[in-house]
């Protein structure tokens, strides 16, 4: 995962979680369930970019052996 979209991950999560705060505070349910929403988006595509680097890595050892 580059640098970059791991950046923008988190700041997506980061504000994800500052709306949803927010939202609680104020008493908004709809500012709130977007924060949630854009959270769990920002994890979900963190977890999915962990994944591919795993299997980037995985073939790049391989081939360091041979």
């Amino acid at each position: 995962m580059s640098g970059t979209d791991k950046f923008r991950n988190k700041v997506d999560e980061v504000s994800g979680r500052v709306q949803e705060e927010v939202g609680k505070a104020t008493g908004d349910s709809s500012m709130r369930a977007r924060g949630r929403r854009k959270r769990s988006g920002a994890s979900l595509k963190q977890a999915a970019e962990k994944v591919k680097d795993a299997f980037r890595g995985g073939t790049r050892r391989r081939n360091r052996r041979v």
